[in-house]
């Protein structure tokens, strides 16, 4: 398998979390709308949640960039690629018991570590396919 799905792979996932940027400058009233048309319970109106749901985008939003940097060398920075899947996937299943922790609906607490261990996954059968060929 050519690197090329890699290299796409990383780019995709790499430029959607460049828009975690934008949640984290939205302004605070369209968060609170954002968490109701969820379904979720009200957002607290407090500046301790703003600052920890802004702080959770810009991490994202710089993990987007790690990606497209890895993408933009991929010869160089092949060996980071398996460590990004081990911890995209222990991300996920951390996501699941700190989601259910926070008392998140089931819907949102499954789906979202689901995703983001699947994706770990995705990348890790990537690299691993791709890397046989490189004879890396």
């Amino acid at each position: 398998m050519p690197p090329v799905y890699l290299l796409v792979y990383l780019r995709v996932i790499g430029g959607a979390a460049l828009l975690a940027f934008g949640a984290a400058l939205m302004p605070s009233h369209w968060i609170a709308e954002i968490s109701l048309w969820l379904g979720i319970e009200p957002f607290p109106d407090s500046p301790l949640t703003f600052y920890l749901a802004r702080n959770l985008s810009l991490f994202y939003g710089y993990v987007g960039v790690f990606l497209l940097v890895i993408a933009a060398d991929l010869p160089r920075y092949r060996p980071l690629i398996r460590w990004a899947a081990i911890g995209t996937m222990s991300f996920g299943f951390l996501q699941l018991i700190v989601d259910s922790m926070a008392g998140l609906p089931a819907w949102w607490a499954v789906g979202e570590s689901a995703w983001t261990f699947f994706g770990g996954v995705l990348m890790a059968w990537l690299d691993a396919r791709t890397s046989k060929e490189a004879g890396s």
